[in-house]
């Protein structure tokens, strides 16, 4: 007698969990959502040596500048969808974010842009390099909009200039907490958050990376509004929620990007 076979042909293995990699919003007609879509974001930051653009009205120190603008025309002609960022902290480095449903959309077009110009002489700076996936809940109203949707009309909205992204890591004690308590936890920590978008004030991006991130983190945070001040006022409040006081073994680094511009891809 042939062994019991499961999805696609796979032999059932007997006494082990039931694997769902599904995600789950909220009930809607009276039907918990539940969706296998997700939106990947990466984001790279990379430097340039004096000197490596070409010289420009504002002589070779505006040369970065000059070449995040050539970035932006490169995406929008190539219909890569991304945000280009000049970074807040180093005068010669930009930023791309960029995003798609196939993760394999950052090694078949995003990573040839550094291969040739306006990125050839272009040093990625390891140490900020981003990537996660949208996550759910299992409470958003709308599921697709909130996995798919949402993410990009934040970092695109045209009245949030400025960005910041950081990666952060739980304590193990976390995931033993009971999950009414952690909960309870989460929902305190997202209050904030919700209180700072009702006002304008702040957006966020939340993004999972476990497993993806050269750091071991497990959570990619994007911040994004029309002002700097409240985005740096959120995460000092969020310092005094349980989960960032007691939880949070490591935050950052922090990237502070202002948008140069955006290409809203196909």
């Amino acid at each position: 007698m042939s062994d019991a076979q499961g999805p696609q042909g796979a032999p059932e293995a007997k006494g082990l969990p039931e694997i769902d990699v599904h995600e789950y919003g909220g009930k809607r007609d009276g039907v918990k959502q539940k969706m296998n879509r997700r939106l990947f974001m990466q984001l790279l930051v990379f430097r340039f040596p004096p000197g490596a653009g070409a010289p420009t009205s504002g002589g070779l120190g505006a040369a970065p500048d000059a070449i995040g603008a050539e970035l932006v025309h490169l995406l929008r002609t190539r219909k890569i969808a991304g945000v280009v960022y000049a970074d807040a902290m180093d005068p010669r480095s930009l930023a791309l974010l960029t995003w798609s449903e196939d993760p394999a959309h950052f090694v078949r077009s995003v990573r040839p842009l550094f291969a040739e110009a306006p990125l050839a002489r272009a040093e990625l700076r390891e140490d900020f390099g981003m990537l996660g996936r949208t996550y759910s809940t299992g409470h958003e109203p709308d599921l697709e909009f909130f996995l798919l949707r949402r993410p990009i009309e934040n970092v695109t909205n045209e009245a949030y200039r400025w960005h910041v992204w950081y990666p952060l890591r739980r304590k193990g004690t976390f995931a033993k907490l009971e999950p009414i308590e952690q909960s309870h936890t989460l929902r305190e920590h997202a209050s904030l958050g919700i209180a700072y978008g009702q006002t304008e004030l702040a957006h966020d991006v939340r993004l999972a990376c476990h497993g993806i991130d050269a750091g071991d983190n497990e959570f990619v945070i994007g911040l994004v509004g029309k002002d700097l001040h409240p985005l740096s006022h959120l995460v000092q409040a969020m310092r005094k929620t349980r989960q960032t006081s007691e939880f949070i073994e490591k935050m950052g680094p922090f990237f502070v990007g202002y948008v140069l511009g955006a290409s809203a891809g196909e």
